[in-house]
């Protein structure tokens, strides 16, 4: 885990030993994000009882006790003098308003992929996501890779490209995951307010959503919650698993450029699909592996580029 500092501090380094401590934070913070990410299949197949918008009603509304409880209780998350100063500003509330239905968005295709065995889907999804960060950060923030680097999203490209006419209509869950997921990672990079803050009003101004939807079911009953003592249990843990991972993609995004943070993420992908076939038995074929096999390529490429960089600075 990052040091307990690092949630706090988004102002850029000071010095060369600074920027290369920020740099090895963000990398920690966005591995360990993606890493936990990767495993949530295992526990939203575990509360697959539930359907998925109440799974993801659960993790917004969870999610508001658990970072309520860091800001309140934790030092290092620094009170709740950020979530007063955004609260001030307007325009950031719109733009954390945007990532929040992103966010809620993405959440539910990704539990429901996994409710419906399509976790491969979604799975190629978040490996097409660095393409769209980089797109994005070549677009808004004008970012420029090297030539192994321009040479691994071609490869990557050449992958999702083969997958695409393998189907042959365009694959609405991974490009729905990807295009969520990479606006929210350039909204976040943007968003001048620190990583607990930001999640917790994020997670605030959908709530209201996610209480009334769960007052529907009840009042109808259709709410899971409450009716068995184990998934009674496993519920509000949503808060724990949303919460985190988000916070830690927060704390990487900030010290790090988006194409770094768009190649990590191949680390979730990378986990669920190895479940998928793995654990959960999904079929998997030829013309699949041959589309995998290219974007793994592409993620060895860029891998071996990273390492001769910082080695060069080291």
């Amino acid at each position: 885990m990052p040091k307990p500092a690092s949630l706090t501090t988004d102002l850029p380094a000071a010095n060369p030993s600074d920027a290369g401590a920020e740099r090895r934070r963000g990398i920690l913070a966005a591995s360990v994000a993606f890493t936990i990410w990767g495993l949530s299949p295992l526990y939203f197949r575990a509360v697959g009882s539930v359907s998925p918008f109440e799974i993801v009603a659960h993790r917004v509304l969870w999610s508001v006790v658990f970072i309520a409880a860091l800001l309140a209780f934790a030092p290092f998350a620094g009170g709740f003098k950020g979530v007063a100063a955004a609260l001030r500003r307007p325009r950031l509330l719109g733009v954390l308003g945007l990532a929040a239905l992103l966010t809620g968005s993405n959440w539910l295709v990704f539990v429901w992929s996994i409710d419906a065995g399509r976790l491969i889907e979604a799975s190629l999804g978040y490996f097409i996501n660095p393409l769209v960060s980089i797109v994005l950060g070549r677009l808004f923030l004008g970012e420029r890779l090297r030539p192994l680097q321009r040479l691994a999203v071609a490869i990557a490209a050449a992958g999702v490209a083969w997958r695409v006419w393998q189907v042959g209509s365009p694959p609405w869950i991974p490009l729905f995951l990807a295009g969520t997921f990479g606006l929210y990672g350039l909204l976040r990079k943007r968003a001048p307010v620190d990583a607990v803050s930001g999640l917790f009003i994020e997670t605030v101004l959908v709530a209201p959503l996610a209480l009334a939807w769960l007052l529907w079911l009840d009042a109808h009953g259709r709410l899971a919650f409450g009716h068995g003592a184990a998934t009674d249990l496993l519920l509000p843990l949503a808060g724990v698993i949303t919460a985190v991972p988000l916070m830690l993609f927060a704390v990487g995004a900030k010290r790090l450029p988006l194409a770094t943070v768009g190649f990590l993420q191949y680390l979730a992908p990378s986990l669920g699909f190895l479940l998928a076939v793995a654990v959960f038995r999904e079929p998997f074929d030829g013309g699949q592996l041959v589309g995998f096999v290219l974007i793994w390529v592409a993620l060895a490429i860029y891998s071996v580029d990273m390492l001769r960089r910082s080695r060069t600075a080291a």
